[in-house]
C-alpha cells in the first residue's frame, strides 16, 4: 500500500537524483582543467550565472517534481552561492503539499582560486506552510563543524562535531564543482571511485563508478541516451536509504560535466524514478568582475 508518508520520503531524495555524486574530500591538492594545471579563470567565475533544470518522472506520470540547481556570486571577494531546489507539481504537488527540498551552500576560493571550500550549508524542508531546516556551518580554523536543527515546531538543537586533521569537510554542492573543474583529477572511463563525505547517518562514502568505453558503447548502441551525454556513472548508495533493491542510481553527464540524467533504479513500488535535464543557462565568466 501507498501511503502519503511513504510517497513524501521518495520525493524528499528526488532533488538528489539531479546531484552530482562526486566527492566532499579533496583526493589531490592540485587543479586540473581538461588535463591542463595552467588555469586562467579562477572556479568561482568559472561557473558563476549557471543554472541547470530538470523535470522529475515515474510511471506513466512525466513531471511530478521540478529541480533547479545554480550558482551565484556571493557576498565578499571570492565567495559564492550554489543552491539546488526540487518542488513537487500537479497532482503530486496537491497530493505532497506542494513539498519543497532546498539546498543551498556558501562557498569560499581558496588556493588561488583552484578550489572551493564549504563555510555552510543549509537544508530545508517546506511543506505547506511548516517548513524544517538544518544548518551545518565549518569553522576550518578551528577544525569544527557546527550542526544546528530547526524543527517545524520551532525547537532548535546544536551539536558541535571536530573536523580531523586529514579531512576536509565540504557539502555535496561545493563538491560537484570542485568536481567539475578538476580538482580531483580528470575523469577517466573505467575507473572506480570511493568517495568520502561528511558523516550523515552512518555513511560516510559512495562508491562512483564511471563505465568503460565498452560498457557505454553498448548502452549507445541500444539507444534512449539523452543529447549531450558523455560519460555514463553508477552510484552505489546504502539500499535502505533509497528504499530499492540495489541502492543504485545511474546516469550520464556532459563533457562539461553537469548531470544530464539520473535514474533510482528499482523503488519500492514507483520502479524506476528519473530526473532529466531540460534546460541549462551557461555561465558567462566575462561578466563578472
Amino acid at each position: 500500500m501507498i501511503t502519503r508518508r511513504y510517497f513524501l520520503r521518495l520525493l524528499a531524495g528526488l532533488p538528489l537524483l539531479t546531484g552530482p555524486p562526486f566527492g566532499l574530500h579533496v583526493v589531490r591538492a592540485q587543479a586540473q582543467v581538461n588535463g591542463n594545471t595552467s588555469v586562467k579563470i579562477p572556479v568561482g567565475k568559472t561557473f558563476a550565472g549557471e543554472e541547470l533544470h530538470y523535470d522529475i518522472a515515474f510511471w506513466f506520470l512525466n513531471k511530478v517534481a521540478v529541480v533547479r540547481m545554480a550558482f551565484a556570486p556571493g557576498e565578499g571577494k571570492g565567495r559564492y552561492v550554489a543552491s539546488l531546489q526540487g518542488q513537487t507539481v500537479g497532482l503530486t504537488g496537491l497530493i505532497t503539499r506542494n513539498r519543497t527540498d532546498t539546498y543551498r551552500a556558501v562557498m569560499e576560493e581558496i588556493d588561488g582560486g583552484r578550489r572551493l571550500r564549504s563555510l555552510s550549508f543549509e537544508e530545508e524542508v517546506r511543506i505547506g506552510k511548516q517548513s524544517r531546516r538544518r544548518i551545518h556551518t565549518f569553522d576550518h580554523t578551528n577544525r569544527k563543524w557546527i550542526e544546528r536543527n530547526v524543527r517545524m515546531s520551532g525547537a532548535t538543537s546544536e551539536e558541535e562535531h571536530a573536523i580531523p586533521a586529514d579531512k576536509d569537510y565540504n557539502d555535496f554542492l561545493t563538491a560537484s564543482y570542485n568536481f567539475r573543474y578538476g580538482v580531483y583529477g580528470d575523469v577517466e572511463r573505467g575507473r572506480m571511485y570511493r568517495v568520502p563525505v561528511f558523516p550523515k547517518k552512518d555513511v560516510t562514502t559512495y562508491d562512483v563508478k564511471v563505465v568503460s568505453r565498452a560498457e557505454e558503447e553498448n548502452l549507445r548502441d541500444r539507444g534512449s541516451v539523452p543529447d549531450g551525454s558523455e560519460y555514463r556513472i553508477e552510484l552505489a548508495m546504502d539500499p535502505e536509504v533509497l528504499r530499492s533493491e540495489r541502492g543504485l542510481i545511474k546516469g550520464w553527464l556532459a563533457k562539461e560535466l553537469y548531470p544530464v540524467e539520473g535514474i533510482m533504479e528499482d523503488v519500492f513500488l514507483f520502479g524506476d524514478v528519473r530526473g532529466t535535464l531540460v534546460k541549462r543557462i551557461k555561465p558567462n565568466p566575462a561578466r563578472q568582475s
